[in-house]
């Protein structure tokens, strides 16, 4: 009798290794950019504008993401996620009017950086007041362009910017020029796989007044959803004698779009600077301010808020520097963060020897509105002049004050309305600053969505 026979087992086929993420570096922005890609923007343009371009990318490819040492460990960009973004082309945006919004005396509109609606009041066409392309007449502001510190020469993606720019806008108020009401910049964006990089330059003579007001919304079919969309942008402030400038910016861009923002200032003598910034959009917001109060009696103020939800990050810094005698800075960061949301808060006043008479003051505080969420604030000061009026720095983060939800309730308010009340209290100090009625309605809407649509831990708000 013949043995049965065994069959083999079948052999099992071991299963392929899963392929590795690529690790990125904390400040890989992931955007490529090539030296072709500068050569193809420069084309056509003048020697010395190609030149800065040039000059300007072999800066962006040899420094670090944070040249600050104090702040080195606090740079995360791996949420952004532009491998396949494109750059915007030069020169493809067409101009057109644009309707006057009420209460505004110019109006600049950009859409994605192809179309450009631009359009002034009598009474600022009267006073000389310029709102224009770059592109036009680049010649005429070489000296805006390129002076020094019209871009932080130590800061990577501020180089970028300068190299890469493709669309600009300049406001111009001759001397004495007096504008009562603001001028609007909008700019909507969201489009998918796309990369604009821009610079706005605005100048104030002499004795100037002004108010601009910045909105950046996002495009009709922009949602949120899919590729993300970068964008760059820069505000270059240079004010005369005893010039007055009051600057709004509402950022309400979409969850795909990661925004870069750099603001510097050269404030005159007797002149004054008014900053007012509400960061609630975008996946990744990284913002700078560098304020010079380079002539005697100047001064700076300056708010800006962060209500961050979801997995936002955003990463503030703020540079000041005094240079002139009886100069005044007033400086104030807050951030307010729902769900897993994370903000970086980081200043530094620098009181040069020249700064006789100095006061200035900068305060960074953080209110965490889940055990997820997470704040940091680093304010510092650099002091080599002692005959200061002031020089101070404060900064807190933490929950809900316990005593404040306390004193509200103890009034008959629910706890849930206890805490609105608070955090859009603490927001507040921006949204009373924007100068357009309208404006200021659809900031407070903003937030009051924003806390809607967001998750409070009430363990971490009590």
């Amino acid at each position: 009798m013949t043995a049965p026979t065994e069959e083999a087992a079948p052999t099992e086929t071991a299963p392929a290794p899963r392929p590795r993420p690529v690790r990125r570096a904390l400040d890989d922005l992931g955007l490529v950019v090539t030296a072709d890609d500068i050569e193809r923007i420069a084309a056509g343009e003048p020697d010395w504008l190609a030149a800065d371009r040039r000059t300007a990318f072999e800066s962006f490819k040899a420094l670090p993401g944070e040249s600050n040492r104090l702040y080195t460990p606090y740079i995360d960009l791996r949420p952004a996620q532009l491998a396949d973004a494109t750059l915007a082309a030069r020169g493809e945006t067409t101009t057109a009017g644009a309707a006057l919004a009420e209460g505004a005396d110019a109006v600049a509109e950009i859409v994605e950086g192809r179309e450009i609606a631009i359009e002034l009041s009598e009474a600022a066409r009267r006073g000389g007041v310029t709102v224009r392309r770059l592109s036009d007449d680049v010649d005429a502001i070489r000296d805006l362009l390129t002076r020094d510190g019209a871009l932080p020469a130590n800061d990577k993606f501020a180089q970028l910017t300068r190299a890469a720019w493709t669309q600009g806008l300049l406001i111009d108020v001759p001397a004495g020029v007096q504008l009562e009401r603001p001028i609007v910049v909008r700019w909507v964006l969201g489009e998918s796989n796309r990369a604009l990089l821009t610079r706005t330059l605005i100048r104030l003579g002499d004795g100037a007044r002004a108010s601009v007001v910045e909105e950046l919304v996002p495009a009709d079919r922009a949602t949120g959803a899919g590729s993300q969309a970068f964008f760059a942008g820069t505000a270059e402030v240079v004010l005369g004698a005893k010039a007055n400038l009051r600057i709004s910016s509402l950022q309400e861009l979409p969850s795909n779009v990661v925004a870069f923002q750099h603001r510097t200032a050269t404030v005159g003598e007797g002149a004054e600077l008014h900053w007012a910034l509400a960061q609630l959009g975008s996946r990744l917001v990284r913002s700078r301010i560098d304020n010079v109060l380079q002539g005697d009696n100047s001064s700076v103020e300056q708010v800006e808020i962060v209500f961050g939800g979801a997995e936002q990050l955003f990463d503030l810094t703020s540079y000041t520097t005094h240079v002139g005698r009886d100069t005044t800075g007033n400086l104030l960061s807050k951030g307010a963060l729902l769900d897993k949301s994370r903000s970086y808060m980081k200043g530094l006043i620098t009181i040069e020897r020249s700064a006789i008479g100095t006061d200035s003051y900068l305060g960074e505080f953080g209110m965490n509105l889940s055990k997820a969420a997470r704040a940091v604030a680093i304010p510092s000061l650099e002091i080599d002049q002692p005959d200061c009026r002031r020089a101070a720095h404060s900064s807190s983060v933490g929950p809900i004050d316990e005593t404040q939800l306390f004193y509200l309730e103890s009034r008959g308010i629910p706890p849930d309305e206890a805490r609105k009340f608070i955090v859009l209290g603490f927001l507040e100090p921006v949204v009373a600053r924007v100068p357009l009625a309208d404006v200021q309605d659809r900031l407070r809407a903003l937030l009051e969505q924003k806390w809607a649509a967001g998750t409070v831990d009430t363990s971490a708000a009590a």
